[in-house]
């Protein structure tokens, strides 16, 4: 008798975060923290098109290493696994390119941190079950962190409101897939659903990156930095955080993306000489703050 794959389910580790938790917390905080700062130099010579299908495609490849991929998959579960592929691969990662034209990366990666709150409330209504106290006031801490770094910076020249209106959209959009992806991965393992996906999404994103082609030119630094996305922010990223999603729910298993503000920031500082407010670095102690609050048992 197979198991049937529900619209969202709870994690197998309802306590607190342990090393192994944490391991993977710290892992994909970093890959998808600096995923900003690749777009952004990719968007300097590859059209926004081009860069999210050439981080599908490289991403699709380092994940097609693993034999485990070849995993077979229920026709049933298919309908699912193509709705992650449009809102938690193909849509978002259109938007993303196109909105830091508007945008800067430390920008991007702060409102990108809203995403817990948002699997939290999706989490909350698919569930039928409210997140303890704990957990809901460490939500709404790392939402004051993650605003106080947001408003901190795009008053300015380089935070424009259509570039900040399509990132909430896309970080939206990842609250709803997190809970879509986390039965999945329960059932197959992060390898089988999240190749399908990646191969869908390339799919969908293709005729807009082949007209994206005329428009880009080539470099070497915009090469090595779709490298770096393709092969650590959309391939091993996702595999980290589909297992972490499945070992603690999709509410707790967000919880790395409170950090990409920080992750982002920091390179946005170090490498692109982006300017940071002292309200942002107050926002980045929030964030940590309600991070660890909502990283407690869930039960």
């Amino acid at each position: 008798m197979t198991r049937r794959v529900l619209v969202a389910s709870e994690g197998t580790r309802s306590a607190a975060y342990g090393w192994n938790e944490w391991g993977l917390l710290i892992a994909i905080a970093l890959m998808w923290g600096s995923s900003f700062l690749w777009i952004a130099e990719g968007v300097a010579t590859f059209s926004p098109p081009v860069v999210s299908l050439s981080r599908l495609v490289l991403g699709a490849a380092a994940l097609a290493v693993f034999p485990a991929t070849r995993q077979s998959v229920e026709r049933s579960d298919y309908p699912r696994i193509i709705a992650l592929a449009l809102i938690w691969m193909a849509i978002p990662l259109l938007i993303f390119p196109v909105a830091q034209q508007w945008v800067d990366s430390s920008i991007a990666g702060a409102i990108n941190g809203g995403t817990p709150l948002f699997s939290a409330v999706v989490a909350a209504i698919l569930l039928r079950r409210i997140p303890r106290p704990v957990q809901i006031s460490g939500f709404v801490i790392g939402l004051a962190g993650v605003l106080l770094v947001t408003l901190s910076d795009a008053t300015g020249a380089d935070g424009s409101p259509l570039g900040i209106i399509l990132i909430v959209l896309a970080t939206a959009m990842y609250g709803v897939a997190f809970n879509i992806a986390v039965p999945l991965v329960q059932k197959y393992g992060s390898l089988p659903v999240l190749l399908r996906a990646q191969l869908i999404a390339i799919v969908a994103v293709l005729p807009f990156g082949l007209a994206g082609i005329p428009g880009s030119e080539w470099s070497w630094s915009g090469a090595w930095a779709m490298v770096a996305l393709g092969v650590l922010s959309t391939g091993l990223a996702y595999i980290a955080m589909g297992v972490l999603g499945a070992r603690v729910g999709a509410a707790r298993g967000s919880v790395p993306v409170f950090f990409l503000p920080i992750v982002a920031l920091l390179l946005g500082v170090l490498v692109r000489g982006e300017h940071v407010q002292l309200a942002a670095l107050v926002g980045i102690g929030l964030v940590i703050v309600g991070a660890w609050l909502t990283t407690r048992a869930d039960r």
